[in-house]
């Protein structure tokens, strides 16, 4: 079976994951000392965030150059070292591409290439040239000192390209096979949705997502990834909330694969569990393609602290950054939560620091906050940065953001060897996942109790009723301890009949 179908993916966002040279920011020299922890976990492969140079308006997600390593990272050597010694431990390296945006320190733009932008001559009027609004608040157009307009959807220094002109498409083909060239396995694409723009249609239309031009892009993406050997993929990112035009992108000569955010999203509820199960595989079904589920990633709170809310579904249009959380029923949660996810069938991804049972940090001070979101939304949106967080090792020095000193007894040497911890669960329950296999079958259960089957034997079992439950059998894994034999509220089983 093709590698990419079941693979569990670590993911880091390599500023904030290893400190390898002491000046408080992540890099390879880091990440490639780490790599056993990774390896530990049994990860099939890495997708890193964008290592490219970049003035970090966006987190490195304003590009300046595709084809080097910002130097705060490393080196282009460095990265190649990396792809090799992962490559060593049996880990596959999924590298991030930014084709809806660049920096506007990009040559292109500095060098005032207009026509590989969106750009429109001014009119003599203040107002912009339509009422298209930044993903990040505000309008998505800027003006240059000569009066001139250019779009972003994104921040002001986030210029979005123009895919019609055939410079911008031969160049990031020529972008794919530079890092294909350099053995890496994949790539994950940003706002794979976002490419084409219909200019004739006002905001509300979501003219800049999912037009139908954006699919022939990824048809001759997918034949330039073809033509390398050990199966090289994609993995989109689109926020779409049609599930048939979703499943689009995942034709066989499209991507591979694609993050299942409403599983992200989803309550901690078993009715809406079992209706997003549902409608993600019978969305891919047709295509062929395996679903992807994912719990948590650097744009999202953690689900640590999600799951601790009132009200634990997910939505960017309010991120709750106020709302009381109980920590520990969140914790709990999240130990049941990864045995359902790693259970179902399809590829799982692992935000780094999910397997220490990191919670999101609300408390930063706001002068260190990066976020473009915080500024751009006139200080109201506390953005991503809570979810960045360096992680605790156990030796750490200095960090670009501060950990919380509670995180001391989460940290990776706190855990390491405590069968009870975090660590250990996720080790065991990645462990054991490579024995499953199969399709799923509901089975019929109590109220609020999903019970499902895979084809060899194997069941799982999540409890989120308000009290204990007898099982169907006697469990190989728990997230948490049974009591007289029943698994206790919040908690998740695996058995094996």
């Amino acid at each position: 079976m093709n590698w990419w179908r079941s693979a569990a993916i670590y993911q880091v966002y390599l500023r904030s994951f290893a400190d390898g040279n002491g000046d408080g920011i992540g890099d390879l020299a880091g990440l490639r000392a780490k790599l056993p922890h990774i390896a530990g976990l049994g990860a099939d492969a890495i997708w890193l965030n964008p290592w490219y140079p970049s003035p970090l308006a966006d987190g490195g997600y304003d590009v300046a150059d595709y084809r080097d390593v910002e130097p705060v990272f490393g080196t282009l050597v460095e990265a190649e070292k990396l792809i090799d010694e992962a490559h060593a431990l049996g880990i596959r390296i999924i590298i991030d591409i930014v084709p809806n945006h660049c920096s506007d320190q990009h040559p292109w733009f500095t060098r005032g290439l207009r026509d590989r932008f969106h750009f429109r001559d001014d009119d003599g009027g203040d107002a912009p040239p339509n009422d298209w609004k930044s993903r990040f608040g505000g309008s998505a157009w800027s003006r240059l000192t000569d009066g001139s307009w250019y779009l972003h959807l994104y921040a002001a220094e986030q210029p979005d390209l123009n895919w019609e002109n055939p410079v911008v498409r031969r160049e990031f083909e020529d972008i794919l096979r530079f890092w294909l060239d350099r053995g890496v396995d994949g790539f994950r694409i940003d706002v794979a949705d976002g490419l084409v723009k219909d200019f004739s249609r006002p905001d509300a239309e979501q003219p800049y997502s999912d037009q139908d031009g954006v699919h022939e892009i990824y048809r001759q993406w997918r034949r330039i990834a073809d033509e390398y050997d050990g199966e090289r993929i994609f993995v989109g990112e689109m926020w779409l909330p049609d599930p048939v035009r979703f499943a689009r992108y995942l034709r066989p000569d499209e991507l591979h694969s694609a993050f299942n955010f409403d599983f992200l999203c989803c309550p901690w509820d078993a009715t809406e569990f079992r209706k997003v199960i549902d409608a993600t595989l019978a969305a891919h079904e047709p295509v062929g393609a395996p679903p992807t589920w994912v719990l948590s990633n650097h744009d999202v709170t953690r689900h640590v602290t999600r799951y601790g809310r009132d009200d634990t579904s997910f939505s960017f249009a309010d991120r709750q950054h106020a709302a009381p959380t109980d920590r520990a029923t969140g914790t709990r949660r999240a130990r049941a939560a990864i045995l359902l996810t790693a259970g179902l069938p399809g590829g799982v991804y692992v935000y780094q620091g999910e397997e220490l049972g990191l919670w999101e940090v609300e408390d930063l001070p706001d002068e260190l906050r990066e976020d473009p979101v915080w500024h751009r939304s006139g200080f109201t949106d506390r953005g991503r940065d809570g979810c960045r967080v360096p992680l605790p090792w156990g030796d750490d020095g200095p960090s670009w953001l501060p950990r919380p000193p509670e995180w001391e007894r989460c940290s990776v040497a706190a855990q390491s060897g405590d069968p009870e911890s975090m660590l250990s669960l996720y080790q065991q329950v990645f462990r054991h996942r490579r024995d499953i296999s199969g399709d799923l079958t509901w089975v019929d259960s109590a109220p609020n109790v999903l019970a499902f089957q895979r084809d060899d034997g194997f069941t799982c079992v999540l409890n989120l009723s308000d009290g204990p439950i007898s099982l169907p059998g006697k469990p190989f894994l728990t997230s948490t301890p049974l009591v007289d034999e029943q698994l206790p509220t919040d908690s998740a089983a695996w058995i094996r009949v």
